[in-house]
Formats: structure tokens, sequence, C-alpha cells
């Protein structure tokens, strides 16, 4: 424990001193080293120093510290005494161990030693030996193997000489056998003897050679140019005539023109793409694709090792040669970009890549520093955002065909539009068609390899951004087809032309159903399709906001259904609208003649609503038929009570029918108003019922622009009472529909000269023979 409370720097010290003063070999210089280091310490600090006075050393701690303090010290120093005897004994049995150990090691090496020193003697002995025996061999052979290498020299030398001597004749069977390179290697081994002996002794045979060569140089300079032969051969020519030290630099433009013109063939043709990738078998399409990618494959191969041969020949002509792969590739793309604008699926995409990204890999082997890899990564995003994009205006256009497209059929020579076979084309056109594009898709983001690898992010964004325009666009040209080229406005219609010369009312209703249906239904197939294939992306900035919003494409297609349904009810007005004009015009209503039968108008007024009856009832629902008379802030304030008006027709004179007149203005201000123009349901009823509603304001409108004698007035009276009937029975609001043929009659009483009524009796006779002939017409046709 008293050991412990030692610290350890000092006991490392005393340690440290202990060793030095052990090992020293002189005990006067470890003082001394110390001793100038201790020369101005204080006297109770020398006590580890060979400079320590121990009666000095007492005086001082007697004058400095008390008993308490001075025993203490004694135990410590106690301590210590006994430390340092511990420390020094296992100092000394640690040194003797290792003493007895090198002990036994110095033993075991001297009698490992002995006998190796007579071993050195006798190997020594042996080398001198063989070192004589050698020398002896030497001496006796050295005369026979000089004779030999001079025997060898002059073999070698006749050889060299039976070779140029034939050198004429080999060459000669060189060109026979369009060995060219054959014949440049023995010629070009033979040019050193040529040199040095061609004027004198071989003089002939270096004429002859020449000759021989310089037909070998003209064949080879016509394989370089002739348009027969390979890129590979000319290539191999042109490394030929560089060894017989021929001016091939004049030659690399003309080489380079070359390997221009064979790119010409190696470029990828639409049509040729079309006519090999877009076959209808799938059998006929594999086969077709493996020998079109291997014949290909095989020119690009050939292509890059004339490119190999030329870089050396042409050691500085890289960058024509970059140049010429980066226009290759890019024509590859433009070719692919013609393809795209065909009608192809994402198969045929991935194919056409993979032949690109062969050639990319072949000529990148060639031209590294092409960077083939990169710029053709960067042509196929773009090329994949047009094949995007393109889908997109095929699938626009397909939605288009199939509502353009509507079947007909001949009846009476009539052509009757068949709505429901329209609308369920154009449903599935938009439906199916969707899920048919996003499941090409699929098929990019699958297949993340070659050249649209770690494109997912990039491929997802455009196919989310691609639906939001689609679906803008599709509006638009929905738009277009309903003969409106801009936005819809209410106010517009009644000043537009008639649009049914141009457009086909039904078409309209379709496109109004659609409409419905893609907010309804498609736009939410659609977006569960995208969350659970093409989640993610975030190439597009996050200060743009989301790609595809369908909340924004639902308002879109909700607005431009109930467009589309006002612009059909008004195009159907508008019709409806000519033949009031034509009945109203025409006569002269001040000399109208007695009433006789119901007028004619009153049959084609019928027709008219019975075919805006047939085309709703083939595509919207029946909804429900109210009979309610309910308070309303609508267009119209104009109403009458049934009793007064039964009243006012009744008088037999004029003058009781103005003051009548007068009688039915006061009674507005106390009577129920009729709700006329109320919100219009994607129904059968309510279209019909605002189509009939607004008819008949329409006719009421007319009424009031013309003058009428009596007879006039009462022929509106009978043909207002005849269609009470039949428009009860065709739309929805019973009381609209009275309060409305009320108001027409009131109207032409207002402008009638002499507005007396028929007398019940009279309407009545003349409606029921109306009627009959109605059924003796019913009963005569087929």
């Amino acid at each position: 424990m008293e050991i412990e409370d030692v610290p350890m720097d000092e006991k490392a010290k005393r340690m440290r001193d202990l060793l030095s003063s052990f090992y020293s070999p002189d005990a006067s210089m470890s003082g001394s080293s110390t001793g100038s280091s201790n020369r101005y310490a204080s006297p109770l600090e020398t006590i580890n120093t060979t400079s320590f006075n121990p009666d000095q050393y007492m005086s001082i701690l007697v004058q400095k510290a008390n008993l308490e303090g001075l025993l203490q010290r004694h135990v410590e120093m106690a301590a210590e005494i006994k430390n340092l005897d511990t420390d020094l004994q296992m100092l000394v049995y640690e040194n003797y161990n290792k003493f007895i150990s090198a002990t036994d090691t110095i033993k075991r090496m001297n009698n490992n030693i002995v006998g190796m020193e007579t071993n050195m003697e006798q190997l020594l002995e042996k080398i001198l030996s063989v070192q004589s025996r050698s020398d002896g061999v030497n001496t006796s052979l050295f005369e026979k193997r000089e004779h030999i290498e001079k025997l060898h020299r002059t073999r070698n030398l006749l050889r060299k000489v039976q070779f140029i001597y034939d050198l004429p004749a080999r060459l000669g069977k060189c060109i026979k056998t369009e060995a060219y390179a054959d014949a440049v290697r023995f010629y070009t081994g033979a040019m050193p003897i040529f040199k040095a002996y061609g004027d004198s002794s071989f003089q002939d045979c270096k004429r002859a050679s020449e000759e021989a060569i310089a037909i070998v140089l003209k064949k080879l300079q016509e394989k370089l140019f002739s348009d027969s032969e390979s890129i590979q051969t000319r290539a191999e020519a042109a490394v030929l005539l560089k060894q017989l030290d021929f001016p091939v630099d004049s030659l690399k433009a003309k080489l380079l023109e070359k390997l221009e013109q064979s790119t010409l063939d190696l470029q990828l043709n639409a049509d040729d793409l079309s006519s090999g990738l877009l076959i209808a078998s799938p059998k006929e399409r594999n086969d077709s694709e493996s020998a079109y990618g291997a014949a290909h494959e095989a020119s690009v191969r050939e292509f890059a090792e004339a490119v190999r041969a030329y870089r050396v020949i042409f050691a500085d002509s890289d960058m024509q040669l970059i140049k010429l792969a980066q226009d290759l590739v890019t024509k590859h793309f433009d070719a692919a970009e013609q393809f795209i604008k065909k009608q192809i699926f994402a198969a045929d995409l991935l194919r056409v890549f993979g032949i690109i990204w062969t050639d990319v890999l072949l000529l990148g082997e060639v031209l590294n520093d092409a960077c083939l890899h990169d710029y053709s990564l960067k042509a196929a995003q773009v090329a994949v955002k047009q094949y995007v994009t393109c889908t997109f205006s095929r699938l626009l256009q397909n939605i288009s065909d199939a509502l353009t497209r509507v079947h007909t059929r001949k009846k009476e020579d009539v052509q009757e539009y068949s709505l429901q076979l329209a609308l369920e084309a154009g449903k599935k056109a938009v439906l199916q068609g969707s899920m048919d594009v996003l499941l090409d898709f699929r098929l990019l983001l699958e297949n993340q390899s070659g050249l649209i690898i770690n494109q997912r992010d990039s491929i997802v964004d455009w196919v989310q951004e691609g639906f939001q325009d689609f679906f803008r666009a599709l509006v638009d040209r929905f738009m277009l087809l309903s003969g409106k080229n801009n936005s819809y406005s209410q106010s517009q219609v009644l000043t537009e032309a008639t649009q049914a010369d141009k457009v086909v009312a039904g078409l309209v209703l379709v496109l109004a159903q659609i409409s419905i249906f893609i907010e309804q239904t498609a736009i939410h197939r659609i977006t569960e399709e995208i969350a659970a294939s093409f989640s993610g992306g975030g190439v597009r900035g996050y200060e743009y906001g989301p790609a595809f919003v369908p909340a924004e494409i639902c308002r879109m297609f909700r607005a431009a259904g109930e467009k589309f349904l006002h612009l059909y009810i008004n195009m159907r007005s508008q019709r409806i609208s000519v033949l009031l004009t034509k009945r109203f015009r025409t006569p002269n209503w001040v000399k109208h003649k007695e009433p006789r039968e119901v007028h004619m108008f009153v049959d084609l007024f019928l027709q008219e609503l019975e075919a805006v009856g047939s085309e709703v009832r083939q595509i919207l629902l029946q909804g429900t038929r109210k009979h309610r008379r309910t308070n309303s802030n609508g267009s119209t304030t104009s109403s009458r009570s049934g009793p007064l008006r039964e009243e006012k027709l009744n008088k037999t004179n004029a003058q009781r029918a103005r003051s009548q007149l007068l009688e039915s203005h006061l009674a507005k201000l106390f009577k129920q108003k009729i709700e006329i123009f109320t919100r219009v349901e994607f129904t059968q009823g309510s279209v019909v019922t605002t189509a009939v509603k607004l008819s008949l304001k329409t006719l009421q409108e007319f009424v009031r622009l013309q003058t009428y004698n009596r007879s006039g007035f009462q022929q509106i009276q009978l043909d207002m009472q005849f269609l009470r009937t039949p428009l009860k029975e065709i739309a929805d609001d019973e009381a609209a529909i009275d309060f409305l043929l009320d108001e027409v009659i009131v109207a032409a009483s207002e402008r009638c000269l002499d507005p007396i009524p028929l007398e019940p009796p009279i309407l009545d006779k003349l409606i029921q023979a109306k009627l009959a002939k109605a059924r003796d017409q019913n009963s005569i046709s087929p």
C-alpha cells in the first residue's frame, strides 16, 4: 500500500536513475551529468543525486519540519528504501537469467561449428578439379568451334544471297496469288541489301524486284480506291503502302471520304425499321429482327476495324474519326425519331435502342475519347421523351377518330346516328387506350439497361406531365369537334350561326357524356394505375408543383360536360328556331284565314322534339319526372291564373277581352310564379324538358313580333292547345309546359286586333279531327 502512495513519475525517475547507475561504465560520468542539472537545486531535492549531503539535508529538514513532519518523512523514506531494495533485487535476478541463456547459446554454437572447416576444404578441392577439366575441354574444342561458327556465318550469307536472287520470282508468285502482304514483307526485308549492294552485285535482282514492287503498288492503290472492296481490305492496302514508303498522307482525305460514304450504308432507316420490326406475326418479327440486327452488327464491326486501321495509318486523325462516329450515332437517333413518329410500341423502341447501343459499344472500343456513351445517353433521353409525347398524341387522335367514325344505318334513305355505339367506342378509346399506354410505358421502366439506364425518374415525370397535358389537349379537341374553337359562353349561343350543318348535334351530346365518364370513372382508374406503377419521379422541380393533378382534370371535364350539354340543347333549339322563323314570317297574319285544322308546323315541331328524345334515350339515364309548381326568380315573370284565363278566352266581344287583358296584368303581381329555366341535369327528362321550354320561349318571342287578326289568333290558339298533350308526355315539368303554352296564347291575344278565341266545342272538334287523321296515317304507314 505504501508503494502505491509514491507518484508514478517519481518512481519512474528513480528506476531510470538506478538502471543508469547500474549499467554505467563510470559512475562519475552519471554523477557529472546530473550534477550540472542539480547545481542550483534545493538541498532537499538532491537526495537522489551523487552530490547529496546528509548532514545539510538533516539540518534543513529539522529546521523546516516539526516532530510530526519528521516522523512522516521517516515513514516515507523507510518505504522508499524498501522499494529500492526490492527493485534492485529483481533487476539482479533478471540479468542473471539472461547471462545463463547467453552462455548456453555460445556452447551450442561451438558444438555445431566443429568439423565444418574440414568439409569446406574438401569442397574447395572439388571446385578446383572441375575448373581444370573445363579449361581442358575448352582448349581442345576451340579450333573446331571457330570453324563451325565460320561455316554457319557462310551458310546464312548464302541463304541471304539465294533469297535476293529468288526475290523477283517470289514477288511474281505473290502478285499472281494476290498475297500483297507477303510481297511487301519480302521486299522490305531485302531493302538493306539492295541499299548496300544494289548498284553492283545485285543490280539485275534489284531492277527486277523494283519492277515487281511497282506492280504491287499499283494493285494496292487500286484496292484502296475500289468501291467493290471491303473497308478492311482498303485499310490493309493503306498499311502496306505506308510500309513501302508510299506518300499515303496524300490519300488521307480520300480514305476519310470513303469512310464517310460507308457510314451511309450503316445508317438506320425508318422505313427499313418499320418493315423489319412492325410485322404482325411475332415469329416473323423476331426472325426479321435477328437477321437485320446480325447483318447490321457485322457491317458496324467491319467499319470499326477500318476506323482502327485508319488510326494506325494516320495517328493525328482522332478528331475527324470522333466527329464521324458522333455523326453516325446522331443519324441513328434521327432515324429513331422518324421511327417514333410511326405507330410503334415500347418493345419496338427498345429493339431499336438495342441496335444503336451495340453500335455505340463497338465504336467506343475503337474510339475511347469520342465519349459516345454519354453522347448517346443524352440523345436517348430526348428520344424517349419524344416517344412519350408521340404516344399521347396518337392516343388523342385515336379518341378523336373513334368519336368521328359514328356508326350509321340507313332507314328510308335517312342516316341515323347510333350514339350508343359512338359513346361506347369513345369510352373504350379513352379508358382502354390510357391503360394500354400505361402498360406500354411500364416496359420502359422495367427495362432499365442500355440507353435508358437511370432514366426511371425522368420517365415517371414525363408520363405524369404527359397525362396532364393530354387531358388538357383532349378538352380542346372536344371543343374543336363540337365546333367551338374558344371558351364556351352562354351569351354567344343565340348569336352563333347554326352548327347543325357542320357538327352533328348527337356528337356534341356524346362529348358531354364522355366528359362526365372521364370525370367520374376514367380519371380515377388512371390515377390508381399511376400511383401503383409510376410513383416517384423528382426530376421535375418542386417549385412547379405536382406533374399530374387529377382534381384539376376532373374540374375541367365537369365544366366541359356541362358546356357540351348546353351546346347540344342550343343546337337543337337553333333547328327549331329556323322552323319557327319560316312559320311566323311567311304568312300574312293580318289577312289570315279562318282555321280549319291544326297547322302542319305542329307536326314538324313535334318531330324535332322527338329527335331530341330519341338521341337522349340512347345515352342518357332516365331520371325522375316532376310535377310541381315552385317559387322562382327565373327569367320569366309572366303569370296568369287558370280561371281568369278561361274567363278571358270565353269572352265574346272585344271590349270584355281588353278589360280581361288588364286584369291579367294585375294578376302578375299576386299569383304564383312558375320556374321556367332550371339547372340542366345529365338525364333524359332534364335535357328534353329544357329543350321544350327553350323552344316554347322562342315561340313566344316570335309570336310577339307579329300582328294578328282574329283568325290568326285563333290558329295559334288551336296549335298551342293541340301541343299541350304531346308536350306534357315528352317533358317532365307539366306545370311549366302549361304556363309557357298559355303565355304564347296570351302573347298572341296581346298582339291581336280582335282577340276573340275559338269556342271550346269548336276547339275540341278540330283537335279530335287532327288526332283521327294522325291515327289513320299511322295505320296506313308500314
